[in-house]
């Protein structure tokens, strides 16, 4: 079993739902959740809000922050989490899990900040954890990477949940 699989059973067991907040992986995470058979009992949807200016807008993220520390900073990943939840409501209520991304792909720097370094954030209740990754490889080998420390923080969360 796939870990996305295994991610997707643990959530359907525990009836929590998940909404995907994407920068670097642009839809990358969100779209191998929904490859899962079944994933649409637990994933709300993703949002991939590659243009700064849309982590403020949809997520919430303060534009304060963003001015000062652009969007490659921890505080904007924990933002994102926990807005991805609110903007994914249903009828009100919240995700359970919000999971967000951002960072540099590549191939070169972005605002001092160097290809492979990346924000994953993962909202849980009132919790939110953020870990900090620095990827080696090509602009596709470290979105694939930020994938998979992704599913594997939340699925280190959840066995400890």
């Amino acid at each position: 079993m796939s870990l996305a699989a295994d991610l997707v059973a643990q959530l359907t067991a525990r009836s929590l739902s998940v909404a995907v907040a994407e920068s670097l992986t642009g839809g990358l995470l969100v779209a191998e959740l929904v490859a899962v058979p079944g994933a649409s009992l637990v994933v709300r949807g993703g949002v991939v809000a590659y243009a700064t200016e849309l982590k403020r807008s949809l997520l919430g993220v303060s534009a304060e922050l963003l001015a000062a520390e652009g969007p490659v900073h921890p505080e904007v990943a924990r933002q994102m989490a926990t807005g991805v939840r609110r903007m994914l409501s249903v009828d009100g209520i919240p995700a359970d899990i919000g999971l967000a991304t951002t960072g540099v792909a590549g191939p070169g720097p972005q605002d001092g900040h160097p290809a492979g370094e990346a924000y994953v954030a993962i909202s849980i209740g009132d919790r939110v954890e953020v870990l900090h990754l620095q990827i080696p490889g090509t602009r596709e080998d470290i979105r694939k990477g930020v994938v998979s420390e992704s599913l594997g923080e939340l699925a280190k969360l959840l066995h400890l949940g």
